[in-house]
């Protein structure tokens, strides 16, 4: 049986509030859960204490019995101090995607050419 630690909504519209839940991997986000260890404020201030409020037992636990928790929720015991996250770096995301590119170089070639007409301008001058 494979068990997910993550969130599941709750709370008004726009007004989120999670639990943090134990779940089957195939439950749905907002069904049935196994147990619930914790919950997740997000309006909330970042320092507020009570942003996330864990049963720390229960976490680790299920950690121990194999249980993985969501990105999100492998945030949230990372600050909490009951998991490590280590951070992912993707430097690809970060470069331009064919159009910019396009674009970019269109608007360097427009450059070039104005420049190159301001220097003919200035020889005839």
């Amino acid at each position: 049986m494979s068990v997910k630690i993550r969130l599941s909504r709750g709370g008004a519209k726009k007004r989120p509030y999670y639990y943090v839940v134990v779940a089957h991997h195939s439950a749905p986000r907002d069904g049935r859960y196994i147990e619930q260890i914790g919950t997740f404020d997000p309006m909330l201030k970042k320092d507020d204490p009570n942003r996330i409020k864990l049963i720390e037992d229960r976490v680790k636990h299920w950690l121990s019995v194999g249980a993985q928790p969501t990105d999100r929720v492998l945030r949230l015991l990372d600050k909490t101090g009951l998991a490590k996250r280590e951070p992912s770096n993707n430097p690809e995301k970060a470069k331009p995607k064919k159009k910019a590119q396009e674009r970019a170089a269109a608007a360097a070639e427009k450059a070039a050419q104005a420049a190159e007409a301001a220097a003919q301008g200035e020889s005839a001058a």
